[in-house]
């Protein structure tokens, strides 16, 4: 996938950030509105406390009106006190909210990943976006979190500036009676407004200008450690036995040296913030000077009180900072929006696949039948044949095996029939209807399938098994059993009665990722526990790729001797390397560099002397003879 940086307008960032509060205030509803009312009235109490505290210095100054002081103060302090309450409240209300946040981002990633098709989750190049955009979240904050915290930064600086122009403008509207010269005359005139108006508009443009650079030459170098660290993510999860054995860590350090980055990216990262940071203090120390000058001058010829030098100098000063800090975050959300332009490109990934309107026929007789009609198929980015002209055809209540060498294709077979891929040419039919053009999630619930890559989760024993959040127990059981942990779930009972009183085997947790009681299952135990989950969905068409491999040959016998018996009513598919696992099968397809080369029971493909099988039996058999 390409990850060109495109030079983006202040609009189409501005989109950007306003899509990330757009999928917010969908996870958490009201959030920035409550968020937003909360701002205006924290921006409020500083500027109104600075308000009232000149009035009041200015009629101390003046007719020191006793009962006029009294009531500013009361209406002061009344102020306050509600403004502060609401605060209060709000703040309560955000803080529950921003709780939830966590747990609201990590859901909708994997919601929006769900609705990915499955050639996306093979894909080296998203593997390796999907593991950046992890990093750039957990190592900077990039992203929809950055979104959120610059919302309230963002909407801070504007009501800030909003305040401080507000109980400034007669600052510069206000003239003095009388006539004077010099610097003086100067001051008295709309002259100095406008150029005090002018330095503080060249400040904001020097600020901004200042943080986008500063930002962008920062972006330079932390896209480089953001790379590093993707590939350090990576490359953290091939640590294996074989690594200490042989020392592979070498090979991998000198892979991961290419996208190091050297030592001195530090220390010109730390010169560029200093730099422009020192640079920004000197522009906002030369602006306060000039204001002060300015405002005390105006005081000095009585054009104000005291009270309203104080006011003018306080909020001129926050309106410095406000502008100053505006610019920064304007420049962090520029910075941001590269890790929101990727997560976007990731969140919009097309999902190709056709989608279906016909509904799945619902049988009582369970009646189905699918048929291969010359498929062939070439993975995405490859102009490799995996399949090519593959013809079958077989019904519920079929038993089939597919044997074949490494790479021959068996698995391809397996996504093509549970459409995870659609056929390059060719169709593959169900009832004699183009699967394509079935319900897409219709179709999948056909299907029970366990591949070689299955996948146990730290939920309970009972959740794994029947893939929900409320199971039917005695099913559960009943699978479990069936699969071969009948004597295990009987120990997890027992235990229960023991150190965890009461505790239902089923209830026990899958390794200890959530739980620290949880139980550590062997690997052939949690290849059963898959199996059961097979045996749970209770779908038409029952499909083994080669799950049993870290069994002996014993139990992977045991386990498909198992499925044969429960699956009676159904269409069973093996894939197994060992041929004698398979010798209960109506029909073996053997599968060589992608084509059906034989079809038949073992019996009648044995006798085949010069056959694909037969070799492959004699090869197998010659050890155990």
């Amino acid at each position: 996938m390409e990850n060109k940086k495109e030079k983006r307008s202040f609009c189409k960032d501005w989109k950007l950030f306003m899509r990330g509060v757009k999928i917010w205030n969908e996870l958490i509803p009201g959030y920035f509105w409550v968020k937003f009312v909360s701002i205006v009235f924290e921006v409020f109490t500083p500027y109104f406390g600075l308000y009232m505290s000149a009035q009041m210095v200015n009629e101390l100054a003046g007719r020191c009106d006793i009962r006029r002081l009294v009531r500013m103060a009361g209406f002061a302090v009344t102020v306050g006190f509600a403004v502060s309450l609401i605060v209060r409240i709000l703040q309560k209300k955000l803080t529950v909210m921003e709780i939830l946040t966590m747990d609201q981002h990590e859901e909708y990633i994997m919601r929006m990943q769900n609705r990915h098709q499955y050639e996306h989750m093979e894909n080296p190049d998203i593997i390796f976006l999907r593991a950046k955009i992890r990093n750039d979240f957990s190592a900077f904050g990039g992203g929809l979190y950055m979104v959120r915290w610059s919302f309230s930064e963002l909407f801070w600086g504007i009501f800030d500036i909003i305040f401080s122009v507000s109980l400034t403008v007669s600052m510069f509207t206000v003239l003095a009676q009388g006539n004077y010269g010099g610097f003086l005359g100067f001051i008295n005139s709309p002259f100095s407004a406008i150029v005090i108006v002018l330095m503080i508009l060249l400040n904001a443009r020097l600020s901004v200008r200042i943080s986008t650079t500063s930002t962008k030459k920062s972006q330079e170098a932390t896209s480089e450690l953001s790379e590093s660290n993707a590939r350090w993510s990576v490359y953290a999860g091939l640590w294996s036995t074989d690594m200490q054995i042989f020392n592979l860590h070498r090979i991998v350090l000198r892979e991961i040296e290419k996208y190091q980055v050297h030592p001195k990216w530090v220390s010109k990262k730390e010169k560029v913030e200093i730099r422009y940071g020192m640079l920004s203090v000197l522009l906002d120390a030369v602006l306060n000077i000039g204001i002060f000058l300015f405002v005390a001058a105006k005081a000095f010829i009585g054009v104000f009180g005291i009270g309203s030098f104080i006011l003018y100098q306080g909020t001129v000063a926050r309106f410095i900072r406000a502008v100053s800090g505006l610019a920064g975050t304007v420049g962090r959300l520029r910075y941001n929006n590269e890790f929101l332009v990727q997560l976007y490109r990731y969140l919009d990934l097309p999902n190709d696949m056709y989608q279906g309107s016909l509904a799945v026929e619902k049988r009582d007789d369970i009646d189905y039948e699918i048929e291969f009609k010359d498929v062939g198929f070439q993975y995405p980015r490859t102009q490799n044949w995996v399949l090519r002209h593959v013809n079958m055809k077989f019904k519920i209540g079929d038993r089939l095996a597919i044997v074949g060498e490494n790479g021959s294709g068996k698995t391809t077979f397996i996504k093509l029939l549970c459409r995870l891929y659609d056929p390059t040419e060719g169709k593959i039919l169900l009832n004699g209807i183009d699967i394509t053009r079935y319900r897409y999630e219709e179709y999948l619930a056909l299907f029970s399938v366990v591949f070689q890559d299955y996948t146990m989760f730290g939920f309970s024993v009972g959740e794994n098994v029947s893939a929900g959040l409320s199971y039917d127990a005695a099913r559960v059981r009943r699978c479990l059993e069936r699969g071969g942990l009948g004597e295990k779930i009987t120990a997890l009972d027992a235990k229960g009665d023991g150190e965890a009183q009461g505790k239902d085997a089923l209830a026990w947790a899958v390794g200890q990722s959530y739980d620290a009681e949880g139980i550590e299952f062997s690997e052939g135990e949690s290849q059963k526990i898959a199996l059961a989950r097979a045996l749970y969905k209770d779908a038409p068409f029952v499909v083994l790729d080669e799950p049993t491999a870290a069994l002996d040959p014993l139990a992977e016998a045991a386990v498909y001797e198992t499925f044969n018996q429960v699956a009676e009513n159904k269409t069973s598919v093996f894939i197994s390397h060992r041929l004698s696992s398979c010798r209960f099968c109506d029909t073996i397809a053997v599968f060589d560099h992608g084509q059906i080369v034989q079809l038949g029971a073992h019996d009648v493909l044995v006798a085949q002397g010069g056959g694909k099988y037969s070799q492959l039996w004699r090869a197998q058999a010659q050890y155990y003879e």
